[in-house]
């Protein structure tokens, strides 16, 4: 395939961002908030803010640094090839955790219509690695039909909360609300930060515009502004739907459910409502499983293409998919799951989000430091650069913030996978250190810069 005809627009780049968002975090963020209680929803407020100064932040970087890499090549600006590695090593590990946990919580959905899912933790390791199987074998069609597929699925994520949103009022009942807001007797310090995570979690996808950009028409222009769409309309969402649960679900009940928005719709309607909703959230699970997945698949490719990674990730089938590169992922999603297998799905899945989060916030942090660089290079008008950079410093030490919040063990085994990177590199960097000219990530072939035309890749 050639040409632009495989590249997404605005509206699926925009559709992917939000399905990447939204698919992943909000069909079992009410259990998990429920846990702690409605005081825990105060984190929306700190998470909100950091969320929306992370995707200006991102578009500023995707608008003044289009070469392949996205957050790779953004903190490679101004911290040099390695953190180019670094990036793309934590933010493919980190895909590869969120990925084992949107299937955890898809298979929480699943079991309303599968109870043998729930008969022990090995049969939903079954569900978890047939659901991650399968969204793999469609990606192997390519990004075309990825992006079709989303803006499909998309749908049964939006239609739910948007529902329970604007409708749910009506069965708002304050004083529920009231008996959920801090049943541990909890500090509201205490309450936000265990909330953090969870919200950030939810928002994990801002940067996937950029990731995509090799796949997309007018990437200056359509990524930022997919950014910032996605994320207004994920965080108006967001706070109202998981606001208006936590007033029409007990506490002890919404905290326990594997499956809060088919609850939530159960005691609005009937039983038959909430299963129709439980449908619709697994489809839109499964679209965003997708998207993260593609997404993932081009991580490992375009740090192959510069060398970064072992040349299997880059080979492609006729769809301009990576297909080798993905079986590897699924093996190593499929190890994960294995190794974290709990005796409650929620647990499990908290597991997954904490460490996600963690991981996640490694190359933000790498490339949300290079918007200065970036913003220098491009030479921008003063005000524009000391307005983009003191949001950028607010994204920054929210990203900090997000990445302690997660918790000790997070921090703990996160940093050592985030070490054995730099195990890695150190092999990268002793063999380019036998060649005489080794070309720089980014600047290097025709098909890094125009990897639709030869040999489609989206980057990292």
């Amino acid at each position: 395939m050639s040409g632009s005809s495989n590249k997404m627009g605005l509206m699926g780049l925009t559709t992917i961002v939000t399905v990447n968002m939204m698919g992943s975090g909000i069909i079992l963020l009410p259990s998990s908030l429920a846990a702690t209680g409605g005081i825990a929803l105060l984190a929306w407020g700190i998470t909100a803010v950091g969320a929306l100064c992370i995707a200006y932040a991102f578009s500023k970087c995707g608008m003044y640094c289009t070469e392949d890499g996205g957050m790779s090549a953004y903190a490679q600006k101004a911290h040099g090839k390695s953190s180019f590695f670094i990036a793309s090593y934590t933010y493919y590990v980190c895909l590869v955790i969120s990925a084992v946990a949107i299937s955890v919580s898809t298979v929480g959905y699943l079991e309303t219509f599968i109870p043998w899912l729930k008969l022990t933790p090995f049969h939903n390791f079954i569900g978890v690695i047939s659901i991650l199987t399968l969204t793999l074998l469609a990606n192997m069609r390519g990004p075309k039909i990825t992006g079709r597929i989303s803006s499909v699925t998309v749908w049964g994520v939006i239609i739910p909360v948007l529902g329970v949103s604007i409708i749910g009022w009506y069965w708002f009942d304050p004083k529920v609300f009231a008996e959920a807001w801090n049943p541990h007797d909890v500090s509201t310090m205490t309450a936000m930060s265990s909330g953090i995570a969870l919200t950030l979690w939810a928002f994990l996808g801002i940067e996937s515009a950029g990731v995509n950009s090799g796949a997309v028409e007018n990437p200056k222009r359509n990524v930022p502004l997919a950014c910032m769409l996605a994320t207004v309309f994920s965080a108006i969402t967001y706070i109202a739907s998981t606001t208006v649960i936590q007033g029409i679900v007990p506490n002890a009940e919404l905290s326990k459910s594997d499956a809060p928005f088919g609850l939530v719709f159960s005691q609005m309607f009937d039983p038959t409502i909430g299963n129709i909703i439980t449908v619709m959230a697994i489809i839109a699970s499964v679209g965003s499983l997708l998207g993260w997945q593609f997404t993932n698949a081009q991580v490992s490719k375009a740090a192959a293409e510069i060398n970064l990674f072992p040349k299997i990730f880059s080979e492609v089938n006729k769809f301009d998919a990576p297909i080798k590169g993905m079986l590897i992922m699924l093996a190593l999603e499929i190890g994960l799951a294995v190794m974290t297998i709990s005796p409650t799905l929620l647990k499990q899945f908290n597991i997954l989000v904490d460490l996600a989060v963690f991981i996640n916030m490694i190359p933000y942090i790498l490339s949300l430091t290079a918007l200065g660089v970036i913003l220098r290079e491009s030479k921008v008008a003063e005000n524009e650069y000391k307005v983009s950079i003191a949001v950028g410093a607010v994204a920054v030490m929210y990203s900090i913030y997000g990445a302690y919040a997660t918790g000790a063990d997070s921090v703990y085994y996160g940093t050592v996978i985030m070490l054995f990177g730099y195990f890695f590199y150190g092999f990268i960097a002793s063999r380019d250190a036998l060649k005489p000219n080794v070309a720089k990530p980014n600047t290097a072939t025709p098909s890094a810069s125009k990897p639709a035309e030869t040999q489609p890749s989206e980057q990292s």
